[in-house]
């Protein structure tokens, strides 16, 4: 979509985003987003017509990293040099991002929502993420039962984020970075868009489930397959991906919240699965670890850089995926804690048995003053180590992170962090052996 139509289509839609900014069950672009999960049943707007919410996420970063490897010199087919030597990185500015959100109230206790990636590291173009409808009330049933029903259900209809895990309720998201207290997300990402629906149940002592189904792609294809399976010997088959989670989630006093969930993820056969590659953004952290002559070899068609993942660790599971994630969050006051335990198994298509993949996180963040919580200062630990195809070891990647960060108003963020990445036992041939890389980001965010 061209930058000129989504002007115009803006100018229409102000007039009714004037009238008004609050919608049902809707987690706000700002500060008043942190810590909102799924939406809750809680039903604190009235219904007032048709409304239309345009908003918008801007980021910028500064970035002093470096970094540094001990792999061998190394050529490779189709590209001139030395393969494993890093690009020499500097001072400066990173490409500015931006999304573009546009909520629309259709109908009592019925909300839509579109978003779109204007500027991202990874897509020079204008992408539209996706979206999705979310019923909360079906009132044109004229049921009664059913209205008694939907006070504890939630159903999501749509191509949008899957429900898998918390983490991606905190992560950046392109220019959507207000609810992260840290500059980029976890080594190994988990984010997929896929076209499925969810339905949520709600119980007021705070348990809540959710069912999910999708169809396991980000590239949606009606085009038979063809490819053999290596495990099966047969043609690949595109089933649907199922996920799911449970968990409680209660605010105990004033002061004191905790948040248990436990999800899963699993598809035994795809297209190309996108659970820990899905991100059509990129990384926030720009240019570690990769090599100037494969990127000069690399042909580029709507990618900014060559490889717009740096930092991260994607496992490769591109064919069968079974995941498991466990969150705690914990908050007292000003402080604090969200925990991350994943198990992951899964495999390509050239490959006969699944690999398996382990990750865990924790984030310590402080905020204050008591009474507005617009500063804070965190902690991050997050090690992966997982077997890559080709390689008979495990590998693992560490990384530490520090940040602190500063609410000017709900709607603009300061944010600081020095981090340090170190990567473990992969072989000499390959770039990230002995790899390491450290440094200070600096961030503002702009969201409403």
């Amino acid at each position: 979509m061209k930058i000129k139509y989504i002007i115009i289509a803006l100018t229409a839609l102000l007039p009714l985003g004037v009238k008004a900014q609050e919608l049902q069950y809707f987690r706000p672009n700002d500060q008043r987003g942190l810590h909102v999960f799924e939406t809750t049943k809680a039903d604190t707007t009235q219904f007032g017509g048709l409304r239309v919410r345009v908003g918008g996420n801007f980021e910028l970063s500064f970035q002093t990293l470096r970094d540094h490897n001990t792999a061998i010199s190394q050529t490779k087919t189709g590209f001139t040099g030395n393969v494993n030597s890093l690009i020499p990185l500097i001072d400066g500015f990173n490409l500015p991002m931006a999304n573009l959100n546009v909520d629309v109230q259709l109908a009592d206790g019925i909300r839509l929502n579109l978003t779109s990636y204007l500027a991202a590291r990874h897509h020079e173009d204008t992408w539209v993420k996706g979206g999705y409808i979310q019923f909360d009330k079906l009132t044109f049933l004229h049921s009664d039962f059913v209205d008694q029903l939907m006070k504890s259900f939630t159903i999501k209809i749509g191509q949008n984020d899957v429900d898998y895990g918390d983490q991606h309720f905190r992560r950046s998201d392109g220019g959507n970075t207000i609810y992260n207290p840290f500059v980029e997300n976890y080594i190994m990402d988990e984010f997929a868009t896929e076209t499925g629906a969810e339905v949520y149940y709600h119980h007021k002592s705070g348990w809540f489930a959710m069912g999910g189904i999708s169809n396991g792609e980000l590239n949606e294809t009606v085009v038979a397959p063809s490819k053999i399976d290596s495990a099966t010997g047969q043609v690949n088959k595109y089933p649907p991906a199922f996920h799911g989670k449970l968990g409680f989630d209660k605010q105990l006093n004033k002061d004191t919240r905790i948040r248990l969930s436990g999800s899963f993820y699993t598809v035994s056969s795809a297209n190309s699965s996108t659970l820990f590659g899905g991100d059509r953004t990129g990384s926030h952290y720009y240019y570690v670890m990769e090599n100037q002559n494969v990127a000069n070899g690399t042909t580029l068609n709507n990618a900014v850089d060559y490889s717009a993942f740096s930092g991260r660790f994607n496992p490769g599971f591109s064919e069968e995926v079974h995941s498991f994630m466990g969150n705690l969050f914990l908050k007292y006051k000003g402080l604090e804690f969200f925990g991350t335990i994943e198990s992951a198994k899964g495999r390509s298509i050239t490959e006969t048995e699944n690999r398996k993949a382990m990750q865990y996180a924790g984030e310590l963040v402080y905020r204050f003053p008591e009474n507005t919580q617009d500063f804070w200062i965190g902690g991050r630990y997050n090690t992966v180590t997982a077997g890559i195809q080709g390689v008979p070891n495990d590998v693992t990647v560490n990384r530490m992170v520090g940040s602190a960060g500063w609410f000017m108003t709900k709607n603009i963020m300061m944010k600081v962090e020095y981090v340090n990445q170190e990567y473990k036992n992969y072989p000499s041939t390959n770039i990230l052996n002995g790899g390491r890389f450290n440094g200070i980001m600096l961030e503002a965010a702009i969201g409403f």
